[in-house]
């Protein structure tokens, strides 16, 4: 036999005693039933189903999150300056207006030539932004698009339903409508 003083210098795991047997029969207390160990594993299962299943809803709710913000953001994005693009708007129209005056009158050409590049720098400025002017002349009336001022009487059949003449101009911005075109539609 060792002495007290030998023991204690070994490990904890050779001072221990060596229970043999069964380790599954050491893992259940005596008093429980199988039928109730397994009822408790059951109801185990079904918590973590439970749980495996708020945590995909969790998850798929944060994904379409994150779809949608991200969606919102390149929608800002893309229409920025939309409020001020609308307000130049009117200027662009004048300019249009102006422009065809210049070309009608008989101002000095070098004037109007400065005039007119002006103009067109101004025009692909707002292009480059994404501003896109609807083309709606002598095409088919569409309500998408055109707001009819009013109606003539056209000579031609095939003008029926169409534009006849373009009072305002229409513009999109980003592929998206910014102001209806104003419009006279053939009847």
């Amino acid at each position: 036999m060792k002495n007290q003083a030998e023991q204690d210098e070994l490990p904890v795991e050779m001072n221990e005693e060596v229970n043999p047997g069964n380790d599954e029969e050491n893992l259940q207390p005596e008093n429980e039933n199988p039928e109730t160990v397994e009822n408790e594993t059951e109801k185990l299962r079904a918590e973590l189903s439970e749980q495996k299943d708020k945590y995909i809803r969790l998850f798929a709710e944060f994904d379409n999150y994150k779809r949608r913000t991200s969606k919102e953001a390149m929608e800002l994005r893309s229409t920025a300056g939309k409020e001020i693009i609308i307000s130049m708007l009117d200027t662009l129209d004048d300019m249009d207006r102006a422009e065809k005056q210049l070309k009608e009158s008989n101002v000095d050409t070098s004037i109007s030539d400065g005039v007119i590049l002006v103009f067109d720098k101004f025009r692909k400025t707002l292009q480059s932004r994404g501003l896109k002017q609807i083309e709606t002349l002598h095409s088919d009336f569409d309500v998408e698009k055109d707001e009819a001022v009013s109606e003539i009487e056209v000579p031609d059949k095939k003008l029926k339903g169409k534009v006849v003449a373009e009072v305002q101009k229409g513009y999109m911005l980003n592929d998206k409508l910014i102001r209806f075109a104003k419009v006279v539609v053939g009847k």
